[in-house]
C-alpha cells in the first residue's frame, strides 16, 4: 500500500482532523481501556474512516476489524497504537506504508522506565524520523477534537453522555490531569475544541502543539499544564505566534527541576533555580502563569474577553469591591492585598455622583450595598464603576443569593453594558453552581474560592514581558581560556569586551609586587581554584601603601594555602577602590530548561540570605533592562527614596544590556556569570568582582 496519498496531510490536519484512522489493538472487550476509542468516537459524532486493528477478532464494537495495517482497504492519516512495548518498533514501518503522517501512542514502557526504556525510545525516534512518521508520545492517553467526534484516547472523561465543544484547546504533559480538567472545566460550562496529552514528548513536542493550535480557527484560547519544558526554541517561537494572532496562552506549572543546578558556581545559580527561569520564559512570551489548578480555566472568560483591549496597569492594580456580603468581600479583599493589588476606594466626586443618582455608598475599600439597593441600582453602580477612571478592574461580590435565587443574584451582572476595556469579576461567596453557569454562558468570569479570584486577577495585570532581543555577537577576547572557570582577572576582560565598566586592575605574578594602581587598592588572591576568596580569606582592602602591601599579600597567600592547599595560586590582582551609593549583583545563567537568562539583585554576602531580584531572557533590551531596575527592591536607594543621593541608573541599564550579551558570545559558551557586587555611583558603574564559567 505504498504510495497511496498522492498529497499527504499537513501535520496538523493529521494530528487532529485526519480522514482515517486506525486503532492499533482495539479490543472488542468493552471492559478493557482498548476498546474505550472506537466506542467514544461513535457515540461522539466521528463520521470519518476508523479501522480497527485486531489479529484476533474479526469485528470490534460491531464494526469490521482488520488483521494487520497491510490488510486496510484505504489509506489512513493517523494510527493510534494500543500494543505492548515489545510490538511497537516493529508496527512504525507497516504504519508508514499506510500512509500515516502521525502516530500517537498508549503502550507506557519506553523512557518513563528507566535506560534501558529510554533506548528503546530512542530507537523508537530514530526509526520513525527515517520513515517520515511523527510519534506523539510514547506514554500518550491521546487526543481528541470535539469539533468532529474525533477520540483517540482512553481517558475516562471522554465516557460523559455529551461532551461540550467550545474555542478552548488543552495541552498536558500528564495524561492523568488532562482527564481530571476537562471533567473539571465541563462541570463549569467550559467547552473544549482539541486536547492532547504528549506524554514523554520523545519527538512531537508541546511547542510544535502549540505552533498547530496558533493557527487553528476553532481555537481561542490555549491552556498548557506543564510539568518541565523541552525544546525551548520551538516553545517559545510557537508562543510568539500564538500571541501574535491574538490567543491567550494560560499555564499551570508544577514541579521543580534540580538539573544543572549543582553545576552552579555563582549566587545566580543559588537564587534563580529552573522555576524562576520557567517564570522568567513564561512571562516574556505572554503566557499567564496560574498557580491555582482551578484558574487555569477560570482566568479563560477574562482573557478571552479583555486581553489585548485594556490599558497597561501600574502596580498596584487598583480593583473596585462591590458586593452584597460583607464578610465575603473581606476575604477576597485579603487575597487582593496578598498579591499586591489594592482594593480602590471611591473618591468623594464619585459618592456624589451616585448620590445623585439614588444609590448611597460611602468612601470605604469596600462598596457593601447589603442593607440597601434594587437590581436597577446595583446595576447602574456596577456600568458607573466600569466607567470610572480611578480602578483598573471591577469585581462583584455576591452572597447567598448566589445560590437560592441565582437569576436574580447575576442578573444586574448578566445585563449591565460591560466594556472592553475594563474587566469585570465575579466572586460567589456561596457554593452556587446554577449561578457560576449563568455567568460563563454569559461570559462573565466567576469564582469559587477567594484565593482563585486573586490568583486570576493578579496573573491577568503581571506584566507581560517580550521575547529575548537579536543583538550583534561579540568575538571571544583572544588568549583568554575557552573552558573551565575563570580568574577575576580573565572574567573582567571579558565583561570588559562586552562593554561593561570594570575597576581598573593589575595581575602581578607570584613574589611580585610592583604595580601602577593608585592607592588605595584592594589586594585579592588570583586562582581560578578558589571562587569565592572572601570565603578563603582572599581579600584585603583599603591598602595604603606599598608597606601594607607587602603585608597584605604574605597574609592572603598564607590564609589561602590553609584554606585551599590544593590551589593553583597565579598570583596576586591590586584593584582600585571604587565608592558606590548601592552595591548590586548581576547574574547570567544558561538555564538547562529555557536557555539564557540574565538577573539583577541585592549584591554582596547578602544576596542568597535575602533574594531580592530580577530576571530576564537574555539578550534583553534597554526597555526591560529598565523595568529589571523598577522591580529590585534595594534600587530605591538610589532611585530618588527619601532624598537619598540618586545612582546613574540610566548607566545599569545599559550594563545591564551590555553584560546580557554573553548568549551571543562567539567562540565559547559561558554556563554562568556573575558581576558581584556591581558599585553604583552617581555618574555611572563598575564592576569590581566577578567570575565566569564556560563549558
Amino acid at each position: 500500500m505504498s504510495n497511496i496519498i498522492e498529497k499527504p496531510p499537513s501535520f496538523g490536519a493529521a494530528l487532529f482532523s485526519p480522514r482515517a484512522v486506525a486503532l492499533v489493538g482495539a479490543s472488542g472487550n468493552l471492559k478493557k481501556n482498548t476498546a474505550r476509542p472506537m466506542r467514544f468516537m461513535r457515540k461522539h459524532g466521528f463520521e470519518d474512516t476508523i479501522y480497527p486493528i485486531n489479529p484476533g477478532q474479526s469485528e470490534v464494537v460491531g464494526e469490521k476489524a482488520y488483521p494487520g495495517l497491510e490488510a486496510l482497504p484505504g489509506p489512513i492519516d493517523h494510527a493510534f497504537i494500543m500494543v505492548s512495548s515489545d510490538q511497537v518498533l516493529a508496527l512504525l514501518e507497516p504504519c508508514a506504508k499506510a500512509g500515516a503522517r502521525v502516530v500517537t501512542i498508549y503502550s507506557d514502557g519506553f523512557g518513563e522506565t528507566g535506560p534501558e526504556g529510554m533506548e528503546r525510545q530512542l530507537e523508537l525516534v530514530r526509526r520513525a524520523r527515517a520513515l517520515g512518521l511523527r510519534i506523539v508520545g510514547p506514554n500518550s492517553i491521546g487526543l481528541a477534537n470535539l469539533d468532529r467526534g474525533l477520540i483517540l484516547s482512553v481517558n475516562a472523561a471522554f465516557e460523559a453522555e455529551s461532551l461540550i465543544a467550545g474555542s478552548v484547546s488543552l495541552v498536558s504533559q500528564s495524561g492523568s490531569m488532562m482527564g481530571s480538567l476537562l471533567a473539571r472545566a465541563a462541570a463549569r460550562g467550559f467547552g473544549f475544541s482539541k486536547s492532547i496529552s504528549v506524554g514523554n514528548e520523545s519527538d512531537v513536542t508541546v511547542g510544535e502543539i502549540v505552533e498547530v493550535l496558533a493557527d487553528d480557527p476553532q481555537t481561542k484560547v490555549i491552556l498548557l499544564f506543564l510539568e518541565t519544558i523541552r525544546d525551548a526554541t520551538t516553545f517559545g517561537a510557537a508562543l510568539e505566534l500564538a500571541r501574535a494572532r491574538g490567543k491567550p496562552v494560560i499555564a499551570y506549572k508544577v514541579g521543580r527541576s534540580k538539573q544543572g543546578d549543582a553545576l552552579a558556581q555563582s549566587h545566580t545559580g543559588a537564587i534563580a533555580g529552573n522555576d524562576v527561569a520557567v517564570e522568567a520564559f513564561l512571562r516574556a512570551h505572554g503566557v499567564m502563569r496560574v498557580h491555582h489548578l482551578e484558574t487555569l480555566f477560570e482566568l479563560i472568560p477574562l482573557a478571552e474577553r479583555y486581553l489585548g483591549h485594556c490599558p497597561p496597569v501600574r502596580a498596584p492594580a487598583r480593583v473596585a469591591v462591590i458586593t452584597t456580603t460583607g464578610g465575603g468581600a473581606a476575604t477576597v479583599v485579603d487575597n487582593l492585598g496578598l498579591h499586591g493589588m489594592v482594593a480602590a476606594t471611591p473618591p468623594p466626586d464619585f459618592v456624589a455622583l451616585m448620590a445623585a443618582r439614588g444609590t448611597q455608598i460611602r468612601e470605604t475599600p469596600i462598596i457593601d450595598l447589603t442593607m440597601a439597593g434594587t437590581s436597577a441600582q446595583y446595576r447602574d453602580l456596577l456600568e458607573q464603576l466600569l466607567r470610572a477612571p480611578w480602578c483598573d478592574a471591577v469585581l462583584s461580590v455576591v452572597g447567598s443569593s448566589a445560590q437560592f435565587q441565582p437569576d436574580l443574584a447575576v442578573k444586574p451582572l448578566i445585563e449591565a453594558e460591560l466594556p472592553a476595556d475594563k474587566p469585570l469579576a465575579v466572586f460567589l461567596a456561596p457554593e452556587a453552581t446554577e449561578s457560576l453557569l449563568l455567568l460563563q454562558k454569559a461570559g462573565i468570569a466567576a469564582f469559587r474560592t477567594p484565593e482563585g479570584c486573586a490568583d486570576a486577577l493578579a496573573v491577568f495585570f503581571a506584566p507581560r514581558g517580550s521575547a529575548p532581543r537579536p543583538v550583534e555577537p561579540v568575538a571571544w577576547p583572544e588568549g583568554l581560556p575557552r573552558d573551565g572557570l575563570l580568574t577575576e582577572y580573565e572574567s573582567a576582560r571579558a565583561f570588559a569586551a562586552l562593554g561593561v565598566p570594570t575597576a581598573h586592575a593589575e595581575l602581578l605574578a607570584p613574589g611580585q609586587l610592583e604595580h601602577s594602581v593608585p592607592y588605595p587598592v584592594v589586594v585579592k588572591i588570583s586562582s581560578r581554584d578558589v571562587p569565592h576568596k572572601t570565603d578563603a580569606g582572599g581579600v584585603r582592602v583599603g591598602i595604603a601603601d606599598d608597606t601594607g602591601l607587602a603585608q597584605a599579600a604574605h597574609e592572603i597567600v598564607a590564609s589561602v594555602s590553609a584554606h585551599a592547599p590544593q590551589a593553583r595560586i597565579e598570583g596576586l590582582l591590586v584593584q582600585s577602590m571604587a565608592s558606590r551609593l548601592l552595591e548590586l549583583m548581576l547574574g547570567y545563567r544558561d538555564d538547562p530548561l529555557v536557555g539564557p537568562t540574565v538577573i539583577l539583585g541585592a549584591g554582596g554576602i547578602t544576596a542568597e540570605i535575602s533574594p531580592d531580584f530580577a530576571i530576564r531572557l537574555a539578550p534583553v533590551a534597554l526597555d526591560e533592562a529598565h523595568a529589571m531596575i523598577d522591580e529590585v527592591r534595594a534600587t530605591r536607594l538610589v532611585r530618588g527614596f527619601r532624598g537619598l543621593p540618586q545612582g546613574d541608573c540610566e548607566a545599569l541599564a545599559r550594563a545591564i544590556v551590555a553584560f546580557s550579551g554573553l548568549a551571543a558570545i562567539q567562540g565559547a559558551h559561558v554556563a554562568e556569570a556573575e558581576i558581584n557586587p556591581l558599585f553604583i555611583q552617581p555618574n555611572g558603574v563598575v564592576a569590581v568582582d566577578g567570575l565566569v564559567r564556560l563549558d
